[in-house]
């Protein structure tokens, strides 16, 4: 079996230290890269910096390359547009990979209701239309997004975001008429002292603080939420959340977005996560493993919605030729067998955490669905106290070791490996974490 093979004596390696110096003097310092991972290439689940080490990688581009890094098929999809077509705006002309891509994506989104497709380049554009949307076609102004959520970083969608300050600092003022509430998911969730019940509790919340003290229903046009929190912890909802939820909407007339940028397209076994709660949302945003590494997003709305009049909204480089020819054959293999995939070697990846979980009391949670889990790591079970510099040190150990991970949360790592992972693939990269949670312990 093949595992990962650190060459160099130390990471970076000469060449890929090279690139990092050269990357340096002439890219944006606002980029956060957490450990000198250098990628030249990529196949699977694997990736190869310029120095010949070799990574099994668990973000697959934070969970972008959904059939893994350069999935043959994929690339001959993206070849042959490529000859054909490279681009003609789709804002002011037509082209048949776009409608064959639309057709595709308004069928698998849940719900019996005919639907409409608006193409993006990525999750924060994406994010950005489905806020035009609701307002134009609501007349309402107000928004109403999550603690500890993640929606993107362009100033509409950054609005709605509340995962960490950093990202907000010094961008102000930002869109008005957007209010951030308690969510009912939170792994230290403060409500869960007051009741027993949390998923009645905060969605209750919203009727008895923000719609009688700050902001009428009335008024507004949209409710923004992430099935699952992604940078905010890969942090689940407890049960009957998101339908009340979405009682709580059709009761006031307020649109559901759902954002499903990291947690759509086959990653949590079935091809939205807001199906594993039987809910139909007004909007759902879509992106990153959509299209295996091709910039390409999308919103799927119900088609009664899509009432804006031409002009209103476009996008010159949406639904690109290339990208929707990477996107239908994604799809192909998503419905091929991938989905499947995500369910049952993310039950094995679940089992082999929560194994951890029994030896290592840093470990104070493990949560997620599919091939979309997180660990939490506490300084006491009991307090659940977070403890990031030690979540720090293990995604640096397990790069050192040839394992590829990202944190989430304060205190959280996540593991999104490409849904071609297999149980042999899981187990090996287990075997690396373990071996690092040993020598942080």
């Amino acid at each position: 079996m093949k595992r990962p093979r650190i060459r160099t004596l130390h990471l970076p390696g000469p060449k890929a230290k090279a690139i990092i110096h050269r990357d340096k003097a002439v890219l944006s310092p606002s980029l956060s890269r957490p450990y000198p991972l250098v990628a030249e290439r990529g196949r699977g689940v694997w990736v190869k910096d310029p120095d010949g080490n070799e990574f099994l990688d668990f973000t697959a581009g934070i969970a972008v390359t959904s059939t893994g890094h350069c999935h043959p098929r994929v690339v001959r999809a993206i070849q042959r547009q490529a000859s054909r077509l490279l681009h003609m705006s789709g804002t002011d002309f037509y082209y048949d990979v776009q409608v064959r891509l639309a057709e595709k994506l308004a069928k698998l989104a849940p719900g019996k209701g005919k639907k409409k497709v608006f193409f993006t380049n990525s999750g924060t554009e994406a994010i950005e239309a489905a806020i035009k949307l609701a307002r134009y076609h609501t007349g309402r102004e107000k928004l109403i997004s999550f603690f500890g959520a993640f929606h993107g970083r362009t100033l509409g969608s950054l609005s709605l975001t509340a995962s960490r300050a950093v990202q907000r600092e010094k961008f102000g003022p930002l869109i008005p008429e957007v209010y951030q509430v308690g969510y009912g998911y939170c792994y230290r969730c403060p409500y869960n002292l007051k009741y027993p019940a949390c998923d009645i509790a905060c969605v209750s919340y919203i009727e008895e603080a923000p719609f009688k003290e700050t902001v009428p229903p009335e008024e507004v046009a949209a409710i923004v939420v992430e099935p699952i929190q992604g940078e905010g912890g890969l942090v689940m909802p407890p049960p009957g959340y998101h339908q009340k939820l979405r009682e709580l909407t059709k009761r006031h007339k307020i649109l559901l977005i759902v954002d499903e940028v990291q947690s759509g397209m086959g990653r949590t076994g079935k091809m939205f996560a807001i199906e594993h709660w039987g809910v139909e949302p007004d909007i759902i945003a879509v992106a990153k493993g959509i299209a295996s590494g091709m910039p390409l997003g999308a919103i799927i709305a119900r088609s009664e919605l899509v009432d804006w009049e031409p002009g209103s909204h476009a996008s010159t480089f949406g639904g690109n030729p290339v990208a929707c020819a990477a996107a239908l054959e994604t799809v192909r293999l998503l419905e091929g067998g991938l989905v499947k995939n995500a369910r049952a070697v993310g039950e094995h990846l679940k089992s082999r955490l929560l194994d951890l979980a029994r030896r290592f009391p840093l470990i104070g949670d493990v949560r997620g669905i599919g091939l979309m889990m997180g660990i939490e790591l506490v300084k006491s079970r009991e307090t659940k106290e977070p403890i990031p510099e030690k979540r720090n040190q293990i995604v640096q150990k397990a790069f050192q070791k040839g394992l590829l991970l990202l944190g989430c949360g304060e205190s959280g790592i996540r593991f999104t490996p490409p849904l071609i992972v297999t149980k042999r693939e899981v187990d090996l990269g287990m075997e690396i974490l373990e071996r690092s949670f040993e020598e942080v312990s």
